[in-house]
């Protein structure tokens, strides 16, 4: 990994500024920003396992234990519609097919389970847009089992698919043995890879985002409501699901926006129903109170650049696909460091648009931005004195990095 030198610079980056290496950043508040109140300078919550992200950069908020491993609940099910969504996507599975309900997910899911459930007829075929209403309104764990067994065969099958789908989101350290959520040894997820997954499905799937904030659905003639109490608070909260067993506790994965801010919020791990509510709401007031988007880049502007090996030119310009911001402590006078991180010297060729690196920005000891970073244009290969000069420049570096280590 290469880790590019960082520089100072006084206040905030202007954007159209082409700043070529790393970054520390004082950022000061506005002339026109009111002083924060004393509680907005930091956050305290009870809950064991929380963040809070931006959900348009990625900027972390806050976090607490966002990385240890955890039982998701009903969490999980995030991640059954994320691949349902997927594959209706792909064309793979349409709203109007069917799955039937089989006598195991009328077992472990149905009206005897005593559990979450859209309350589905043995036997009964249910079309998917209906069984997607189940698993995010009801949170029923029938439906679940009803799409896992329709579009894999069995529940064990279909989570080993949810597992892949996760690595390919870069979820790489939560597991999924079910499809439901209930409790197993081996089902474990974080709060950071939750948040990620959340942010995921707000900007991959629009069309069905909608879904996580209808406040009822009726099946079987029974309605029932949907059981995110964020939605009812008038905060802004449009999604997304909440979750509960004796292992996992209390926990929540909700999503508001505010002056076209939207916050997602994930804690867990909570004692009852209303610690949950309250420090959920807690964590989006203070996110939507303390902190404002200031811009780092603009879209197609140079963030850096990286180093070629055996290439015409020595150095590549790295872009991102989008506008860099982050959001930022009204209060100012915050510290950000930001490195352009990548693997060292690139071998050429290089085309336009290939993955080169990221930027890391951290607050304090905590990452809270990573933005993927690809060469801004093609690099061709040099010519036979130029790649000869290269390799006798990095076996001189080679050697002195040995030299080095062994003092």
């Amino acid at each position: 990994m290469v880790f590019m030198p960082g520089r100072l610079l006084p206040g905030l980056l202007p954007v159209g500024a082409a700043i070529a290496l790393a970054l520390t950043v004082g950022l000061a508040a506005p002339a026109t920003a009111q002083a924060p109140k004393k509680d907005d300078s930091t956050f305290q919550t009870t809950a064991p396992h929380a963040i809070l992200v931006d959900a348009d950069s990625g900027t972390v908020l806050f976090e607490r234990n966002a990385d240890e491993l955890m039982p998701p609940s009903s969490l999980a099910k995030l991640m059954t519609a994320e691949y349902v969504f997927n594959a209706i996507r792909k064309g793979d599975l349409k709203l109007e097919d069917e799955f039937v309900v089989s006598e195991n997910a009328w077992r472990k899911g149905g009206a005897p389970s005593h559990g979450s459930t859209m309350y589905a007829a043995i036997n009964s075929r249910i079309k998917v847009a209906d069984l997607i209403q189940g698993v995010i309104i009801h949170s029923g764990n029938d439906a679940c089992i009803a799409i896992a067994e329709g579009m894999a065969g069995s529940e064990g099958s279909f989570a080993e698919l949810l597992t892949k789908r996760a690595r390919e989101l870069g979820l790489t350290q939560s597991v999924f043995t079910n499809a439901t959520g209930l409790p197993d040894p081996g089902l474990k997820v974080t709060s950071r890879e939750l948040a990620k997954l959340a942010r995921h499905i707000i900007h991959t799937y629009p069309e069905f985002y909608h879904y996580y904030g209808e406040r009822e659905f009726t099946w079987n003639k029974i309605r029932q409501f949907n059981r995110n109490p964020l939605l009812a608070m008038g905060i802004g909260a449009d999604g997304m699901k909440t979750g509960y067993t004796k292992e996992g506790g209390y926990g929540l994965v909700g999503s508001a926006v505010q002056n076209g801010l939207r916050l997602i919020v994930v804690v867990n791990g909570l004692k009852t129903a209303d610690e949950r509510k309250n420090e959920a709401r807690k964590l989006l007031e203070w996110g939507f109170r303390a902190f404002e988007s200031r811009p780092l880049f603009a879209d197609g502007q140079t963030v850096g650049d990286a180093k070629l090996y055996g290439g015409a030119r020595g150095r590549v310009p790295l872009v991102a696909d989008h506008a860099i911001s982050l959001l930022v402590p009204r209060a100012g006078g915050e510290k950000i460091i930001a490195r352009i991180v990548y693997t060292g010297p690139v071998p050429a060729p290089v085309e336009q648009k290939q993955p080169i690196g990221k930027l890391k920005v951290w607050r304090g000891d905590n990452v809270v931005l990573e933005v993927p970073l690809q060469a801004a244009e093609s690099v061709g290969r040099g010519s036979l004195p130029q790649r000869a000069f290269d390799a006798a420049s990095e076996l001189v570096i080679n050697l002195f990095r040995a030299g080095f280590e062994r003092l």
